[in-house]
């Protein structure tokens, strides 16, 4: 037998060509002020944030927009261990789904400042700006999440997202 294959390098060029919907629009103009901004569904009561201009579970459109908190809950996370080319973070790194304050859907973000071992579900945190001077219309003004002071919310009360 050979040996097994470790590593496959396999160049990949994706070329996009995206046009924001109007509420994606008002969600990077708020970002661009140091703001996130979400969308409530008038029939479920769901709080998404960024916005998309409709509902994803009842298909109605959300135009009532609404603040929501740069810190928030971890309800799930994933320990990346493989590294990318496009990817300038130190191994290992957590990506991290967390529950906005003021949000019922949750927002992935990077973790950071915190040791792999340590991230778990029911983990308060909060964002960690780039210079305003920085700030564009862009989720690159967020540059990644960390443990706050806050203590831990509960794991059952998480729901759903757990």
């Amino acid at each position: 037998m050979s040996d097994p294959v470790e590593t496959l390098v396999t160049p990949v060029r994706l070329l996009y060509d995206w046009t924001a919907t109007s509420a994606q629009a008002e969600f990077l103009d708020a970002i661009q002020e140091g703001r996130l901004l979400g969308e409530h569904c008038p029939v479920c009561q769901n709080v998404y944030c960024p916005p998309s201009g409709s509902c994803a579970r009842c298909g109605v459109e959300t135009t009532e927009r609404l603040d929501v908190a740069d810190k928030g809950t971890v309800v799930t996370f994933c320990i990346v261990r493989v590294p990318s080319q496009n990817i300038e973070v130190k191994l290992p790194y957590c990506a991290a789904n967390i529950m906005l304050d003021g949000s019922n859907m949750p927002f992935i973000g990077l973790l950071q400042e915190v040791e792999a071992e340590d991230v778990h579900v029911g983990m308060r945190v909060e964002a960690v700006w780039a210079p305003k001077s920085e700030w564009g219309p862009t989720f690159e003004n967020i540059r990644y999440f960390r443990p706050n002071d806050e203590p831990d919310i509960p794991v059952e009360s998480l729901g759903d997202w757990v």
